[in-house]
């Protein structure tokens, strides 16, 4: 029974490793992010920073448009997907 439950408890720490390394590879730089958000636009980043919403990770770029508003983009830090 002790070995089975040492067995269990390797396998544990081992997949909890594989599975961080994944998201540690999935993550996206601020200025990855930035960016993102200025590729094949006119757009003039005014600022950026990383803050945490709802517990996770998430890129706040702050960018004036051609037509001179000011408009923020979020990006979740850890896929690169636009946040609504």
């Amino acid at each position: 029974m002790r070995n089975l439950i040492k067995v269990i408890a390797v396998i544990w720490l081992f997949s909890n490793n594989c599975f961080a390394e994944r998201t540690l590879l999935a993550t996206i730089s601020l200025d990855e992010a930035t960016k993102q958000i200025i590729e094949g636009t006119y757009n003039k980043v005014l600022g950026a920073q990383t803050e945490i919403i709802d517990g996770k990770e998430v890129h706040i770029i702050k960018v004036l448009t051609p037509d001179g508003r000011i408009q923020y983009y979020k990006i979740d830090a850890e896929t690169g997907q636009l946040v609504s």
